[in-house]
């Protein structure tokens, strides 16, 4: 029920802030994001709508690896009118690792990504920001880390955002599903 996918079964990703996500890029079209997941092993289910962003439909596409089973949700891109892909969301136990500047992402004790992610924002002169669930996160870039429970662990899950015209802020680009996401 719990199960973590070990480090070196996880797909290897980069993520260039504000820009992409491994092969996901800001401002896709879903289909552009099923083609470009696909490529790397990923399928997707339909997409689907997901409420009003502002005068913008929301929509959001759900992706796991090809061979896992089919409730597996791995990653989740979510999309708003023109602005295309404005948020993507991996999970903490199956998502592919996400790099950072050498700094693993994704899976790890909430406490051990704080604490490289503080360092990391300090040596490159960035302010250090406090989420609204308490955890160390960036507007500059683009990163929201959460919690997300394994059983009687909690790892991270990250959901990188780009703001936009209508979305001014990371916050407001997040949408409101990935904010009860455990």
């Amino acid at each position: 029920m719990w199960t973590v996918v070990e480090e070196c079964d996880r797909a290897q990703w980069d993520y260039a802030p504000l820009e992409r996500v491994g092969p996901l890029r800001f401002g896709m079209s879903p289909q552009e994001a099923a083609v470009a997941m696909r490529a790397r092993g990923y399928v997707g289910d339909a997409v689907s709508p997901i409420g009003a962003f502002g005068p913008f439909e929301q929509l959001r596409t759900r992706f796991r690896a090809v061979n896992a089973p089919a409730y597996r949700v791995d990653v989740v891109a979510y999309y708003a009118g023109p602005p295309g892909l404005t948020c993507v969301a991996i999970d903490a136990l199956s998502g592919p690792q996400v790099s950072l500047d050498g700094i693993r992402l994704i899976g790890r004790a909430p406490s051990e990504l704080a604490a490289d992610l503080s360092t990391y924002l300090a040596k490159t002169g960035r302010s250090v920001e406090i989420t609204p669930e308490g955890d160390v996160g960036s507007q500059e870039l683009g990163i929201n880390p959460r919690a997300q429970r394994a059983g009687d662990v909690l790892l991270t899950r990250l959901v990188f955002g780009r703001p936009n015209d209508w979305a001014r802020t990371m916050f407001d680009c997040v949408p409101a599903e990935e904010w009860s996401s455990r």
